[in-house]
């Protein structure tokens, strides 16, 4: 049976890609972007059921006009894929005081807001699947992304209380953290102004890493997308999907570092308990 998709940031990436998938099997596909031209070509070959409109994610307004609009003409909406966001890469006191807002305005308080705004039309119409576009950025950590890093890390708690809020309404999250792929994702990544100092550091070399091309990009963004696809079928929906062996490799081995950290400081940690009466 199809199923009618809300695509934030469907103009490129894992979007376009997730849009072009469900439309070609038969679903209907309600796209927000910056650009909406840019899907021009799939407009001419499925008409009517992709609904596309333009919407800039760090104006909160705009995402709640244009949500209420897509539940009003469409009528149910099946899924809700928040994937709107873009790479920062600088050192932390490399980046611009302006790089710093447009990151964490487009990449969490954005895909907060869409969750918010969507949430009382889930509600309403009985339940409704959202996935998250988060990374496996959300679990682990590179030099010289600190601040995607931290709207990653900060979007992933979010989801996860939400998800305990609304289970009762029929509401179900999933969390999906693909490793590097080779998307038009690198293409949008806005890059500070690079200090001397950390030419020889940690943080230079994933820079030249990144500018020589020799930066790891072994995801297949077409196996990911069709791994979410199936995750929507799923049930109960799982609420982390991590895609790419390096990626399921590499939060491992961080979640595996940070249990071990934990458990060498229980006693410290059960000593500053109020004593028993």
């Amino acid at each position: 049976m199809s199923q009618t998709w809300f695509i934030t940031g469907g103009s490129s990436g894992f979007g376009r890609l997730l849009a072009e998938n469900l439309l070609a099997r038969g679903d209907r596909v309600a796209a927000r972007l910056r650009k909406v031209r840019a899907l021009d070509d799939l407009k001419e070959r499925f008409g009517e059921r992709l609904w596309v409109a333009s919407l800039d994610v760090t104006d909160t307004h705009a995402i709640r006009q244009a949500t209420s609009r897509a539940f009003a003409e469409l009528g149910r909406i099946d899924v809700v894929v928040s994937n709107a966001g873009y790479g920062l890469v600088g050192a932390a006191e490399e980046v611009s005081d302006e790089q710093i807002r447009q990151q964490i305005d487009t990449n969490l308080i954005g895909s907060i807001q869409v969750i918010r705004a969507v949430l009382p039309h889930l509600r309403a119409q009985g339940g409704g699947r959202i996935l998250q576009v988060s990374s496996e950025g959300g679990q682990i950590t590179y030099p010289d992304f600190s601040l995607y890093h931290a709207t990653k890390w900060g979007i992933e708690g979010f989801v996860e209380a939400v998800a305990t809020e609304v289970a009762s309404f029929g509401i179900e999250f999933t969390i999906v953290e693909p490793g590097p792929a080779k998307t038009s994702f690198s293409g949008g990544i806005v890059k500070s102004t690079p200090m001397a100092i950390y030419d020889n550091t940690p943080a230079g070399d994933v820079r030249r890493a990144i500018e020589t091309g020799s930066f790891a990009l072994r995801g297949d963004p077409l196996k990911m997308v069709q791994a979410m696809l199936d995750s929507v079928e799923r049930t109960p929906a799982p609420l982390r999907l991590t895609l790419g062996s390096g990626a399921f490799d590499r939060v491992r081995a961080g979640l595996s570092k940070r249990l071990a950290e934990l458990n060498a400081q229980e006693d410290i940690a059960r000593s500053t308990e109020l004593d028993d009466a």
